[in-house]
């Protein structure tokens, strides 16, 4: 996934900041390079950044979701193969269905604006009168609804992939929803491979071993969560924030030397590399609090 590191930051809005990453201007070059039906390469470079302000809207959607139920939102990154939204909802359902439903829902709401510019230009005989501007329109139209039905593939990690996965979640719960959405995303990219293949197409290539890693990435996330449900707890000892109890066993993963450890065994001290951290990151809400505040009050003497 794309960082800030190697991204330059564009603008702040609503509070999150905006970074494009330095392969972007490389895919911005190739894209408004290839075969176009413009009458200069100037107007299918607008096709290309007409193409991210979408990506972009779509983001926000999923920004500005996040926060209305509570959940933390950090910056969006554009790199060439769009967007991504660094959002952390709670660890419910309806909230992180919410969170990842509204990122479409923008790409729908586009629609009837976009539709009433094509039929505007149209009417006013803009394919004669500036025929560059009104395929401009009509193109936008199009990859907007490109973008809506790509995302809504129920692949993981796009969106309909977590749609799918934040609706198993209400029956199945949080580790058998992810597996079985990312076990039936294994399924979407074989065919997102074969389309790539026959349209001998390097873009969808890429985008197909993006989605490939972060399939296994959710596979290998899914069975760890299971490993987590069924593991004994650290009786006495809870969440400052979400009161949740947390489990007994490697669960923690040093920052610096990438090992697993028992934060509350060792009381914050990597094993492996002698780190020690001053705060713990809880597993299941995020929130990070010194060891103390997660440790149930002394009795008192009378």
């Amino acid at each position: 996934m794309p960082t800030r590191r190697g991204s330059f930051k564009i603008f702040t809005l609503f509070g999150i900041g905006v970074y494009v990453h330095w392969a972007w201007f490389l895919a911005f070059v190739y894209l408004s390079s290839q075969p176009h039906q413009y009458s200069n390469y100037g107007w299918s470079a607008l096709e290309v950044l007409a193409l991210f302000l979408i990506v972009l809207t779509h983001e926000f959607g999923h920004q500005l979701a996040c926060r209305s139920v509570g959940g933390k939102t950090n910056d969006i990154v554009l790199w060439p193969l769009g967007g991504v939204a660094f959002v952390s909802p709670p660890q419910r359902p309806g909230a992180q269905l919410w969170s990842i439903a509204a990122g479409p829902l923008v790409n729908v709401v586009l629609i009837p604006i976009l539709s009433v510019l094509v039929w505007v230009s149209s009417h006013f005989g803009g394919s004669d009168t500036h025929p560059d501007a009104d395929q401009l329109l009509g193109n936008i139209w199009i990859i907007n609804i490109a973008v809506l039905i790509f995302n809504l593939m129920p692949i993981y990690p796009l969106d309909g992939g977590q749609i799918l996965r934040s609706l198993l979640w209400f029956p199945f719960g949080r580790a058998n929803s992810l597996l079985a959405a990312s076990l039936i995303s294994f399924l979407g990219v074989a065919g997102v491979v074969g389309l790539a293949i026959w349209q001998q197409s390097l873009w969808l290539g890429l985008i197909a071993g993006f989605i490939l890693m972060n399939c296994w990435s959710g596979f290998k996330q899914a069975r760890e969560l299971s490993q987590r449900a069924k593991a004994r707890r650290h009786e006495g000892c809870c969440c400052p924030a979400c009161k949740s109890v947390p489990p007994q066993g490697d669960f923690w993963r040093c920052a610096k030397c990438r090992q697993r450890f028992d934060a509350i065994a060792t009381r914050l001290f990597c094993p492996h590399c002698g780190v020690h951290y001053s705060v713990m990151t809880c597993l299941e809400c995020g929130s990070q609090r010194p060891l103390d505040e997660w440790m149930p009050a002394p009795p008192q003497n009378n």
